[in-house]
């Protein structure tokens, strides 16, 4: 999780299309920073309302997820310095393979794909894992994953610096707010 250096982890989307993904990748980066990544890429189209979007969230919610642009994965991956996991319905089954991810004390680069995934990205994956063999989004196989590998202690993340936080009832809507953070 953000801070726990044995388990660093940073999301990598491939191919951004604001004209088609806009929902989508938005989406993929909340669940990143809510499920414990600390930092992502993406790369495609440069979108300045989706990297706006990403850091008033931050700046609202808390934590210190980053949101950078790269002009391609190639150079993410070539200097990526840990292990590389690509979720894609075509790899090994993740039940099957999280007991050899988890303890591996490496940072982790988890890409998520877009369009279509060059064929290069397979073979410079250490894991190519998929959460399931049917199509789904990419959004909740990024949030299945996270929460494995976490094994759940990412649902009880402490977001630093909130100038909002929910405040937990069964019924209606509460939020708590702070002028400069909490």
């Amino acid at each position: 999780m953000a801070g726990d250096k044995a388990q660093s982890v940073v999301v990598l989307r491939l191919g951004h299309r604001p004209s088609r993904d806009k929902r989508v990748s938005t989406h993929l980066l909340l669940a990143a920073r809510a499920f414990g990544a600390e930092k992502a890429y993406y790369t495609g189209t440069r979108d300045d309302s989706l990297e706006e979007s990403i850091r008033k969230v931050t700046i609202d919610w808390g934590g210190g997820f980053t949101l950078e642009y790269a002009r391609g994965w190639k150079a993410v991956m070539g200097s990526w310095k840990g292990k590389i996991v690509h979720l894609t319905m075509y790899g090994l089954p993740f039940q099957e393979v999280i007991g050899e991810i988890r303890p591996d004390p490496s940072p982790k680069l988890i890409v998520v794909g877009g369009a279509k995934v060059p064929g290069e990205v397979y073979g410079a994956a250490d894991w190519n894992v998929a959460v399931t063999g049917q199509p789904h989004s990419e959004v909740s196989a990024l949030a299945l994953f996270l929460h494995e590998l976490y094994e759940g202690r990412e649902l009880g993340i402490d977001f630093p610096g909130a100038r909002l936080r929910v405040i937990p009832q069964g019924r209606g809507k509460k939020l708590q707010t702070w002028g400069r953070g909490v």
